[in-house]
């Protein structure tokens, strides 16, 4: 029998992408999908993918072998501790497992962490960066979009201090109205992103503590934009290296980190753009000499590898199955 899973809040943009995905994965049976929040069920389905959605019930969990959650901030803790306790492997994509420290979250998130019993339980899962702890994992942290984009590049620079040690690291990140979810925000409705570009959340965004911790360094200065646009999410990241170290030498360091990874492309020639990476689970880096500053540009899907694909290549480890089965890789 194929593995049965269950999304919890598939009504949302990434719950949506993660529910199409898995109603056509060949290794896993169709999904269970849930609303978010108890006695609350979403519109009846329309167009050419919405498929029914029932009432939230843990008490399904019981025979399931994995569930995702796609829900709020807050939400998620009391879920994932009622599907651990059923058996199942647990992906959170919500926050609610991504900081270690309950500190730091409810400093972040402005409330106390719902169960800091699991923060140790629980794995970071940048696939790529992580892959042994997350075959071996109960539960999940999915990482945010943001720090998707920027942790898979500067990781393995960080890793081989090719960074000056004391210079900042400038991330100027653009992503798509999606990433800021479902509901209806003033920030976000047509009226202000139509023919509009703004940088937002300067030196307050809740992904700059994820990105610190998981990077292992606070230089880092996260700036966030939204683009006119639906999907897709750009970083590009400002680098002084050390004495020495050429753009050759960087995008050296990460072609040799990401060789045979399905997933990742390290450009040879060339820079990554948003169109190249929509609709799959592709995160492009390219690399450019700035007049002796390194720069290194990162592409992603905001809804694909920024969420519902990582999440969905995260339990596929979880679950013994192949890592790539039911991702959408796109073209070259």
């Amino acid at each position: 029998m194929k593995p049965a899973v269950a999304i919890v809040g598939a009504s949302g943009y990434a719950g949506r992408e993660l529910a199409r995905l898995v109603d056509a994965h060949p290794g896993l049976a169709d999904p269970v999908l849930m609303s978010a929040r108890p006695g609350v069920l979403p519109d009846p389905p329309s167009g050419d993918y919405e498929p029914a959605i029932g009432a939230l019930d843990p008490a399904a969990f019981e025979r399931l072998d994995g569930v995702f959650l796609c829900t709020p901030h807050g939400a998620a803790a009391a879920l994932a501790r009622a599907a651990l306790d059923a058996g199942c492997k647990v992906v959170d994509l919500s926050a609610d497992f991504r900081l270690k420290e309950p500190e730091v979250y409810e400093a972040t998130y402005g409330a106390p962490h719902p169960a800091p019993d699991l923060l140790d339980v629980a794995v970071y899962g940048l696939t790529e960066r992580a892959r042994a702890d997350v075959r071996g994992a109960r539960l999940v942290a999915n990482p945010g979009c943001y720090p998707t984009s920027i942790l898979l590049a500067l990781g393995p620079l960080l890793d081989a201090r090719l960074l000056e040690g004391g210079a900042p690291i400038i991330a100027d990140s653009k992503s798509g109205v999606s990433g800021a979810g479902k509901t209806p925000r003033p920030g976000t409705i047509f009226g202000t992103v139509h023919d509009n570009f703004l940088a937002y959340g300067v030196g307050t965004h809740r992904h700059t503590p994820e990105i610190h911790a998981h990077a292992g360094t606070d230089r880092i200065v996260f700036v966030p934009h939204l683009l006119p646009i639906f999907r897709g999410l750009l970083s590009t990241m400002y680098l002084s290296t050390v004495p020495g170290v050429t753009a050759d030498d960087v995008r050296a360091a990460l072609a040799e980190a990401y060789a045979g990874e399905p997933f990742v492309r390290v450009f040879e020639r060339g820079l990554p753009e948003l169109a190249r990476v929509q609709h799959t689970n592709l995160c492009d880096l390219g690399v450019a000499d700035a007049y002796g500053q390194v720069v290194v540009i990162s592409a992603i899907d905001n809804l694909v590898k920024g969420a519902a694909g990582q999440a969905l290549q995260n339990m596929n480890l979880m679950l013994g199955l192949e890592e790539t089965l039911g991702l959408p890789c796109g073209s070259s």
